[in-house]
């Protein structure tokens, strides 16, 4: 990379990777000592010099805190503390993994507004000239941030460090052993122990932070959420539809233990497979991403079994379109129709008109009915509820599960 793309003006001299690395060990005392909770999650972070990565400034994947030696000679001491403490959050927000298919330039730039308001309120270090910082982005979340530059489409500007996603993905998709960065990518398996290793990290931080009185405020929702964990709705959802799974007796399959005093016992035979209706949501306030979002949902579900029978159906202000699936029959070719208005008991009235009588309904939605959400008497019903912003809504009957979780 050229100094002409560099985000900063290249320094008089150049400190040594040795001087480097001190500085940054300085500082992370420096943090023990006047912020615990940052001092304690940057002293977890391994030291990497990145002057041969794809890297022109700092970064970090949740177990090193890269550094450009470049980048770090143009920062006094305070403005590397804000660095060192801009990487810290950036793993406490798991904005390694957060982004999902947001749109990558803008989410970047939410999650630095975010960041560099909460690192000004610490009074941690000096935010460098590279920074970004609004004040009326403070206390918001960086779900929230986005929403607004996507809104506004305010120009691309430049982050202070390098966003390293969790699965190390480059930008057009290649499959390879490191991303576009030079970072080495990560297996399911791994990502998994790096995150249950983070959420320990930061749940220790946060309590030495609390014993010395230190506790940055605006974190308190990131530590309570991770102490009084709630159920991922995903497995919510499995729980839900195993819970249709029925044990039967059978003579089909007689019990092995009775063959030997020649009386023949029932043998114990789960049923073959699910049997399920899911009605997904084509009202008009239901956006071709949630749509693909729900149908992928779907397979995942009839992935899991290797036996079902599942009816799908649409529905806006009546049931369109609906089909049954079996393993046979592939759920991405099924083709969502309607696109009007909500009334969510068309599906019951729908349901007793055809005979349809689910041991689970599974409601794929927005979460925005116009009128009454069913008949809570006439079957078992789990809402899946799509980007609302209420994220505590809950449907008055059934069980109710969000389908992404609130995040900073």
């Amino acid at each position: 990379m050229t100094h002409d793309a560099l985000p900063y003006e290249p320094p008089k001299k150049v400190l040594t990777d040795e001087q480097c690395r001190e500085s940054i060990i300085a500082g992370r005392i420096k943090m023990l000592l006047q912020h615990p909770f940052f001092g304690n999650l940057a002293t977890r972070l391994q030291l990497k010099n990145a002057d041969e990565l794809g890297i022109p400034t700092a970064a970090t994947d949740g177990r090193n805190l890269f550094y450009n030696t470049t980048f770090w000679s143009t920062l006094d001491k305070d403005e590397q503390l804000f660095v060192i403490g801009h990487e810290v959050l950036h793993v406490v927000y798991d904005h390694l993994e957060a982004r999902g298919d947001r749109d990558p330039q803008y989410f970047n730039m939410a999650a630095d507004y975010v960041i560099n308001a909460q690192l000004k309120e610490a009074g941690l270090g000096k935010m460098p000239k590279v920074g970004l910082y609004d004040r009326k982005y403070a206390g918001k979340s960086s779900y929230e941030v986005y929403d607004h530059l996507m809104k506004t489409q305010p120009p691309i500007q430049q982050t202070l460090d390098v966003h390293i996603v969790m699965d190390g993905k480059d930008g057009d998709g290649k499959d390879g052993k490191k991303d576009a960065n030079g970072i080495p990518k990560m297996s399911k398996e791994e990502q998994k122990a790096l995150k249950d290793e983070i959420k320990q990290a930061v749940i220790q931080a946060a309590q030495a932070s609390q014993g010395a009185g230190n506790m940055p405020s605006g974190l308190d929702r990131i530590i309570k959420d991770l102490t009084e964990p709630k159920m991922d709705w995903r497995e919510m959802l499995d729980q839900q539809i195993t819970g249709t799974l029925k044990d039967d007796y059978s003579f089909m399959r007689p019990s092995r233990k009775g063959m030997s005093t020649g009386v023949i016992l029932p043998g114990l035979v789960p049923e073959p497979s699910i049997d399920v209706c899911v009605a997904i949501d084509t009202s008009g306030s239901i956006s071709n991403k949630q749509l693909q979002n729900f149908l992928g949902e779907i397979k995942s579900i009839m992935d899991t079994f290797r036996d079902y029978k599942i009816k799908v159906w649409s529905f806006d202000t009546e049931v369109h379109n609906p089909q049954e699936f079996t393993p046979e029959k592939d759920i991405l070719d099924y083709e969502p129709a309607g696109f009007g208005g909500t009334e969510f008991m068309a599906n019951w009235e729908w349901m007793k008109k055809e005979d349809v009588n689910p041991k689970k309904l599974i409601v794929f939605t927005d979460g925005y009915p116009w009128g009454k959400w069913g008949d809570e008497d006439y079957c078992d019903t789990l809402w899946i509820i799509h980007s609302n912003h209420d994220k505590k809504l809950q449907a008055p009957f059934g069980v109710t599960v969000h389908y992404d979780e609130e995040a900073a």
